[in-house]
């Protein structure tokens, strides 16, 4: 498994899956995580909820955009910038690996 340097190099060709460095529970229509490195509760509800539960395996960055502009009334170009500004956020907070190539 390759990580890559920065999320700054995030990108759509980028893998991300969620850390084992964490615990998730489902609270009605929101998902409660509790990051191991931190200590702290992050709370997600609506589109945070779909993409949580995709970060569930390793996926491609643009895999979970199309995924998203498929379910939801989404311009592609406006999902991939709000997705990839999120991914930078739960990166930041240990709670997802970003990867350089898919992991074997």
């Amino acid at each position: 498994m390759h990580l890559t340097d920065s999320t700054d190099s995030l990108s759509l060709a980028s893998w991300v899956v969620a850390t084992k460095d964490q615990i998730a529970a489902q609270f009605g229509d929101e998902v409660v995580v509790l990051g191991f490195q931190t200590g702290s509760y992050y709370g997600l509800g609506g589109v945070g909820v779909t993409i949580w539960n995709l970060l569930q395996e390793p996926r491609t960055v643009a895999e979970i955009r199309d995924r998203l502009c498929a379910e939801y009334d989404v311009a592609p170009e406006q999902c991939e910038q709000d997705l990839l500004s999120f991914l930078r956020q739960l990166a930041q907070k240990d709670l997802i690996q970003v990867l350089a190539q898919p992991p074997l």
